[in-house]
């Protein structure tokens, strides 16, 4: 595969993924993670570190995330595509299970390798996470 063709194929995956994330589908977004997939989320909070291997990511990251918002939407705004590389601006319009709005903006760079999503590294309000959703441990 060209170069050109891999960073087509590769935003065409993220696309598709974030697409149907804006309409609080994570099922392609699910299928598309490598088994090595790692997820960080960039800052200091008690959320951010490097969440590593597809089953932390769903147990510790994802499934806390669930437990405290339910419903989880994110739109995207903007996809840049180079290589192995996708670089995606999004915001998430979401509210907590109890009632309180989370309306975070993200910057994300999302790795593919083979067309699975091996590394995805995301910058947030890591602040407004805690203050929101409190600690990882407090969600589940």
């Amino acid at each position: 595969m060209t170069t050109d063709a891999k960073r087509h194929h590769n935003k065409q995956i993220v696309q598709h993924v974030f697409d149907e994330l804006a309409k609080s589908n994570a099922q392609p977004l699910l299928a598309h993670l490598a088994d090595d997939f790692r997820f960080v989320i960039m800052g200091s909070g008690s959320w951010s570190r490097s969440y590593d291997g597809k089953e932390a990511v769903l147990a510790e990251l994802f499934a806390p995330l669930r437990a405290r918002l339910g419903r989880i939407t994110t739109i995207p705004v903007r996809l840049i595509a180079e290589g192995d590389y996708v670089v995606v601006q999004a915001y998430g319009r979401n509210t907590t299970n109890d009632g309180k709005a989370y309306h975070n903006d993200y910057c994300n760079v999302l790795r593919l390798d083979d067309g699975r999503i091996a590394e995805w590294v995301e910058y947030c309000d890591t602040l407004l996470i805690e203050s929101t959703l409190g600690p990882p441990s407090a969600a589940t």
